[in-house]
């Protein structure tokens, strides 16, 4: 896969945008970049096996089956499975397996991706959270210094100037949800509505 060309989307998009569009495609370039040789190829077959296409392709060859040895008992020919057809059972349990580890592998991949993504988008949640505290702050600020402004206190402002923990929003966060769900446990708190 040749580089993503921005030069276009340039012209149309503001510098700061542009440069977020170029890091997440590089993060898709490096994530494909590292992939082994046998992960392409699992990334192409699970490709193959998701296309709706391969759901034809694989009725056609079991009715195929089907009908020849159908066909062959008919005839007098030697058939290779007889009905009840334990040798197509066996194909479709093995293909089964196989397309199931395929997929699985091709998953944990994709997992891969969405992690990087997801551990990227918290970094920038919590740096927007500190560069928004911090544009509080000298707003505060320059308001307490402006002469013109009558000063007061403003504890919202304050508060908002802090950048928030993660931590402590994570505890917050978990003591939250235990005391949901032991409102939820006690008996009669669905007939209570909660």
């Amino acid at each position: 896969m040749p580089p993503v060309d921005f030069s276009e989307t340039a012209e149309i998009l503001p510098p700061h945008i542009e440069q977020t569009v170029q890091a997440i495609a590089r993060l898709h370039d490096e994530h494909r970049r590292n992939a082994t040789p046998l992960q392409r190829i699992v990334d192409r077959i699970t490709g193959v096996v998701a296309h709706p296409s391969f759901i034809v392709v694989v009725t056609v060859a079991v009715l195929a089956w089907i009908a020849g040895n159908l066909v062959a008992a008919r005839l007098g020919s030697t058939r290779l499975d007889g009905p009840a057809f334990p040798w197509l059972q066996g194909a479709g349990e093995l293909a089964a397996i196989y397309i199931t580890t395929l997929v699985l592998m091709s998953q944990r991949r994709k997992d891969e991706l969405s992690e990087l993504r997801e551990q990227l988008t918290l970094e920038l949640a919590i740096m927007a959270d500190q560069k928004g505290a911090k544009i509080i702050a000298l707003i505060e600020e320059m308001r307490r210094d402006n002469p013109l402004i009558l000063n007061r206190v403003d504890r919202q402002a304050d508060a908002m100037s802090t950048p928030a923990d993660p931590t402590v929003v994570i505890e917050a966060f978990r003591e939250t949800q235990v005391d949901m769900m032991a409102a939820t446990d006690r008996p009669g708190a669905e007939a209570r509505g909660g």
